[in-house]
C-alpha cells in the first residue's frame, strides 16, 4: 500500500485531466505523476530522511506529498503561522532532511538548520525552486519503485498544540490508503467535476483532501489564503462543485451573502463542512442561502486519518423538516460512523461502554485509525481502539453528538458537567450567534459555570435573561454565574475554538 499507487492508478486512467490548479498555473494528473518521481530522485540521496515543507498552499504541496511517498519518507507539513522559535523545535523533530518554504523564511532559517555535513543537518530551499526542479523538462525519475510496505510512514502532523506542546501524529500508508479506499469511489467525480480547496496544508483535512482528489478524478482549485469574498469569486469563476469548509469560514460566508435572494453559485452541488463545533443557525442559514447544495458535516481527527464519521446530505435535509424534535436535533450530530468504523461511548471512569443516550468517552477503532505519536508510540488498547478524549453520546438511531474534549468538563461540587451541553442550550436563544462554556476557580464549588456569548446583530439579550433560559432548560447547577458579551470568540484558522484564551481572559484580574 502506498500514496503512489493511487496517482498511478490516476495517471492511468485519466492522466490530461487538471489535478490541480492555482490561479493560472496547473497540473495534470501525469505531470503530478512525472513531477513527484522527479522530486524523489532529488530525495534520493542516501541521507534525506524526511520531507517539511513550510509555506501557505500551492502547486508543490501535491507534488511534496507524492514525491515523498515514491521517496520512501515521511511528508511534514509545518504551521506557517508558528513563531521561529516554535518552528525550531518542530524541525529540530525532522533531523536529516529538507525544510522546503518561501523566500523569506529560507533566508532567515537557512543558516540556522542548514549543515551540509553529518547526520544532524536540514537542506533548507524554497518551494519555487521544488517546483522548478520537479516541473522541469527532462526530469529524471526516481529509478527505485516506491515501497508497497504499509508500515512505512507517509505523513507525520503534528497536533494544534491548543492544550500542549505540539506532538507529531504518525500517519503510515495503511491508514490512508484504507482511508481513501473505504470512502471514496475511483474516478467517482466527472470531469468537469472542480473542488475549492482553503484548509491549510498542516490540517488533516488538506491531507485527505488531496489523496481523494486524486483518487476520485477532481479537479483541485487552490485557495492558499482564505476570505469570504475571495472564496465567493474563485466558486463562482471556476464552477467549483465541491468544496470543504470548516465552521468559521462558513458563518462569514453566510454573512457576506446575507439578504441575497440568488448568490450566483448554481454549479456547487456539495458544501462539506467540519473541523470544530457548527452553530445550528449557520447551518440552518446556509442550506436556505444554498436550497440545491447537498450539505455533508464530517468529523475526524489528525490521529483517524481524517473523517470517520458522516451526516449526509439526506440526513440535513431530513432534520431540516422533521416536526420530531429528535430527528431535528441531529443537524447538530456529526451523523453515522462510515461503515470501515467502529465507535464505542464508555463511561470516564470505568471505560465500561455506556447505554444508548448515555453521555460518555469516544473511543474508535478501524484500519484508518493510527493513534500514534512519533516518540510516544501507539496509543491503541489492546484491542485496537483509540481514545479520542471527545465526550459525547450516541442517540438511538446510531448518530453521533459532539460536546467537546473530556479535558474541558467543568468540575462544579463533585458533579461534572459538558461544557458543550450548556453551550447547545445557550445557541437555542434567537439573540445569540455564538458561545464558549467554561469553568472558573470558585471557592465553594471549586469550579463555577461561566460562558462568553456572541449576540447575533440587532439583538441585545441580558445576563438575567440568558441565565433563566438555561435555567429552565437544564438543571440550576448548570445556569452560568457569569456571563460575557464579546464582538467575537477565538478560534485558530482550522476552526477550533481556543478555550485556552477565553479561560485566560476570565482568570485574569479586573
Amino acid at each position: 500500500m502506498n500514496l503512489m499507487m493511487l496517482l498511478e492508478m490516476a495517471a492511468g486512467a485519466y492522466g490530461d485531466r487538471v489535478a490541480f490548479q492555482n490561479g493560472d498555473d496547473q497540473l495534470s494528473y501525469q505531470q503530478l505523476f512525472d513531477s513527484a518521481g522527479a522530486l524523489a530522485a532529488r530525495l534520493d540521496d542516501g541521507r534525506t530522511k524526511h520531507l517539511a515543507m513550510l509555506d501557505v498552499t500551492s502547486l508543490a504541496l501535491p507534488i511534496a506529498v507524492f514525491g515523498a511517498s515514491w521517496a520512501g519518507i515521511p511528508f511534514a507539513p509545518l504551521n506557517y503561522r508558528l513563531t521561529d522559535s516554535e518552528l525550531d523545535s518542530l524541525i529540530n523533530q525532522l533531523h536529516p532532511g529538507q525544510l522546503v518554504t518561501d523566500v523569506d523564511r529560507a533566508a532567515r532559517l537557512g543558516d540556522r538548520f542548514e549543515a551540509p555535513e553529518g547526520d544532524d543537518f536540514v537542506a533548507v530551499s524554497t518551494t519555487d525552486g521544488l517546483l522548478s526542479v520537479a516541473r522541469a523538462d527532462g526530469a529524471t525519475p526516481r529509478e527505485e519503485p516506491w515501497s508497497m510496505e504499509p508500515e512505512d510512514t507517509a505523513v507525520l502532523l503534528f497536533t494544534s498544540g491548543t492544550t500542549g506542546a505540539p506532538k507529531a501524529a504518525v500517519l503510515r500508508q495503511k491508514h490512508l490508503v484504507s482511508y481513501v479506499l473505504g470512502s471514496v469511489e475511483f474516478m467517482g467525480a466527472d470531469e468537469n467535476d472542480a473542488s475549492l480547496s482553503c484548509v491549510p496544508p498542516y490540517h488533516i483535512a488538506g491531507m485527505a483532501g488531496i489523496v481523494s482528489a486524486v483518487y476520485s478524478g477532481r479537479r483541485v482549485v487552490q485557495m492558499p489564503n482564505f476570505t469570504a469574498e475571495a472564496w465567493i469569486e474563485t466558486a463562482r469563476t471556476q464552477n467549483v462543485t465541491h468544496a470543504m469548509v470548516v465552521p468559521t469560514m462558513l458563518a462569514r460566508i453566510v454573512d457576506e451573502l446575507e439578504g441575497q435572494s440568488d448568490v450566483g453559485l448554481p454549479d456547487l452541488r456539495a458544501l462539506a463542512y467540519g473541523g470544530g463545533k457548527m452553530p445550528q443557525s449557520v447551518i440552518e442559514n446556509a442550506m436556505k442561502l444554498f436550497p440545491e447544495t447537498s450539505f455533508t458535516n464530517a468529523y475526524g481527527l489528525t490521529e483517524t486519518s481524517s473523517t470517520i464519521s458522516l451526516l449526509g446530505p439526506d440526513d440535513h435535509r431530513d432534520a431540516m423538516a422533521a416536526a420530531d424534535e429528535i430527528v431535528r436535533r441531529r443537524i447538530v450530530s456529526v451523523g453515522q460512523p462510515l461503515p470501515t468504523i467502529e465507535v464505542s461511548v464508555r463511561d470516564v471512569d470505568t471505560e465500561e461502554e455506556v447505554a444508548t443516550g448515555e453521555r460518555g468517552l469516544i473511543f474508535v477503532r478501524g484500519e484508518q485509525v493510527s493513534g500514534e505519536y512519533r516518540g510516544k508510540g501507539s496509543l491503541l488498547d489492546d484491542e485496537g481502539w483509540f481514545n479520542t478524549r471527545d465526550g459525547g453520546y450516541l442517540d438511538e438511531g446510531g448518530y453521533l453528538f459532539l460536546e467537546g474534549r473530556m479535558d474541558d468538563v467543568i468540575v462544579r461540587g463533585g458533579e461534572n458537567m459538558s461544557p458543550g451541553e450548556i453551550e447547545d442550550v445557550l445557541l437555542t436563544h434567537d439573540g445569540l450567534i455564538d458561545a464558549c462554556v467554561i469553568g472558573v476557580p470558585d471557592e465553594q464549588w471549586g469550579e463555577a459555570v461561566a460562558a462568553v456569548v456572541v449576540a447575533r446583530k440587532g439583538s441585545d439579550p441580558s445576563c438575567a435573561e440568558l441565565q433563566q433560559w438555561v435555567k429552565d432548560r437544564l438543571r440550576s447547577s448548570r445556569t452560568p454565574e457569569r456571563i460575557e458579551f464579546w464582538d467575537e470568540l477565538p478560534y485558530n484558522e482550522t476552526g477550533k475554538l481556543l478555550r485556552r484564551k477565553v479561560r485566560e481572559a476570565l482568570r485574569e484580574p479586573d
